[in-house]
Order: C-alpha cells, then structure tokens, then sequence
C-alpha cells in the first residue's frame, strides 16, 4: 500500500525538481489544482489515474519510485540503449519461430519498453 505522506514528498519533490508551481504542474499533467492541494497536504490519496498522468507526462519519473520510494529520481544521467540491444543473431532464433520476427515494421517505432524484474520493480522507457 502506498504511504501517503511518503507520496506527497515524492510529488513535492516531483514539482520541485522540474522547477514548477503545483498549479503549471496540474495543469502539464492534466489535473484540476485542487487535486494536488488535496494530496500535498495529506487530504486525499493519489488515483491509480492521477499517477498514471504524472508518468505518461513525466517520463523520467519511475513508477515504482514514486509509489514506494524504491528506484532512482531525479534521473542522474540519460540512458542510451545500444542499437542492438534487441536483435538476436539468427542463430539463437529457434527455427520454428523465425517466420515470425520481421525485421522491418513500415511506419511503425517502438514507443514504449517496460522491463520487470525478479524482485517485483521495473523499469520504463518510453519514447
């Protein structure tokens, strides 16, 4: 369960971070200021919804640090994902499954990777 004073740090810290009044951040995340009043202050728990606003428009900010203060924030360097990081070798494709891989998908890219863990977090990458 989320701690909700836990929360409310993190979201000011969110807010801080980005250099924004709680009022230009509701409004860039879709929200009624109110909103974010109410869980600064204790009054109301965050929304699966309202924290699904603050990753899809924030996507630096990692879920599972915001829900639970496990993870990293405020990012500390940009990741670079090799090139090839998700090709493999036609050798290591069993032979009953290469007539599905395609290599090339016309007008359609990646937009959004989320790798899980073993030990219940996960990271996201979105585009």
């Amino acid at each position: 369960m989320v701690n909700s004073d836990d929360f409310s740090k993190r979201l000011q810290e969110v807010i801080d971070y980005y250099g924004e009044s709680a009022s230009a951040f509701a409004e860039s995340i879709g929200v009624q200021r109110s909103s974010i009043s109410h869980i600064l202050s204790g009054r109301n728990k965050p929304s699966l919804d309202f924290v699904m606003k603050i990753i899809n428009s924030y996507p630096e900010v990692e879920l599972y640090w915001l829900l639970n203060g496990k993870g990293h924030f405020p990012p500390d360097k940009k990741m670079v994902v090799p090139e090839n990081l998700f090709t493999t070798p036609k050798s290591e494709i069993p032979p009953n499954t290469q007539h599905i891989i395609k290599k090339e998908t016309p007008g359609k890219k990646i937009e959004r990777i989320v790798i899980f863990y073993s030990d219940g977090s996960f990271e996201n990458f979105q585009n």
